[in-house]
């Protein structure tokens, strides 16, 4: 970390101090539910993974041995910086030092970046811009099949259906029939709802609402107490929502780690104005990236 010997030292162990206790104050941000961290120690690497194992299958006195395959995904974190500067005469006549720990708030910054970016990643599963799926198709396809698998039947992520219970049954029921690269059930138990503000009202409705909303009769409304929760987040499409299963360690995303935020430098430079600028530097290395698709279905019109 390079330091400047102009810059007071109380404010650079306060710049740092206060760094960490950010990351640590905002440690349950929605997308800790839905993201798995994963750190590496490469500048690009790939990260490798084996498919599902066989089942087991009736011994006939001989030898049946069946293989994995491997899953591959290669990944690049991207850096990341924020540099933030406060005057000298602003910190000498700060009476409550309110705008030092404006400064120091700095690491909460990213976290919501990541948070940020993890959400915008999901809705932009159904196009490339955020990159592939492991198996080479968009995260939310048509046409997912593991590349050596002994199942090669395509399976589909990708509903083009408006949220609605009906459409939202139809959906899950989908999730649940997911088959692994053995051609057996995964059964994975999809219950995180995301959803942009435009369709709070709807999730609301299909998480926690005792009864049906959308019929006379009011019938029992079989998914309120069967831990479904919705989340709200506003990058995503206003017609987009999201089932994921995320109650095992395996989430959906992936954050990829090289480098924890933390303070890079700081210095001082005495000819801006108002008596100069104490400058300092946060810095980081981190991309998104998408893991097992069987774990995530798209809705959308």
């Amino acid at each position: 970390m390079t330091i400047s010997g102009n810059v007071p030292k109380h404010l650079v162990v306060g710049a740092r101090t206060g760094f960490l206790s950010a990351v640590e104050n905002n440690q349950y941000l929605d997308y800790q539910k839905v993201a798995e961290i994963i750190p590496v120690t490469a500048k690009a690497t790939e990260l490798v993974d084996l498919g599902a194992a066989p089942m087991p299958v009736e011994n006939k006195g001989t030898v049946q041995a069946r293989s994995f395959i491997e899953k591959t995904l290669e990944v690049k974190p991207t850096d990341w910086e924020l540099t933030v500067h406060i005057s000298r005469n602003a910190l000498q006549d700060d009476q409550t030092s309110s705008l030092d720990r404006k400064v120091r708030s700095a690491g909460e910054q990213f976290l919501k970046h990541i948070d940020k970016r993890v959400f915008t990643v999901l809705n932009g599963g159904d196009g490339t811009t955020y990159g592939l799926c492991y198996d080479g198709q968009e995260f939310f396809d048509s046409d997912h099949v593991d590349k050596g698998g002994e199942y090669q039947t395509n399976q589909d992520n990708e509903y083009a259906l408006a949220l609605s219970l009906d459409n939202f049954k139809t959906v899950r029921v989908a999730a649940r029939k997911f088959k692994d690269d053995q051609g057996e059930y995964v059964n994975n138990n999809h219950t995180q709802l995301v959803v942009p503000p435009d369709l709070e009202d709807l999730a609301i409705q299909i998480c926690n609402n005792p009864q049906a909303y959308d019929t006379a009769n009011r019938e029992i409304n079989p998914y309120n107490g069967r831990m479904m929760d919705p989340i709200i987040r506003p990058e995503l499409d206003s017609t987009a929502w999201h089932l994921l299963a995320t109650s095992g360690s395996v989430k959906p995303l992936l954050v990829v780690m090289r480098e924890e935020p933390n303070l890079q430098a700081s210095w001082f430079d005495p000819t801006q104005r108002e008596g100069g600028f104490y400058y300092f530097k946060y810095f980081a290395r981190y991309e998104v990236y998408y893991g097992d698709w069987r774990l995530a279905i798209q809705g959308n019109t």
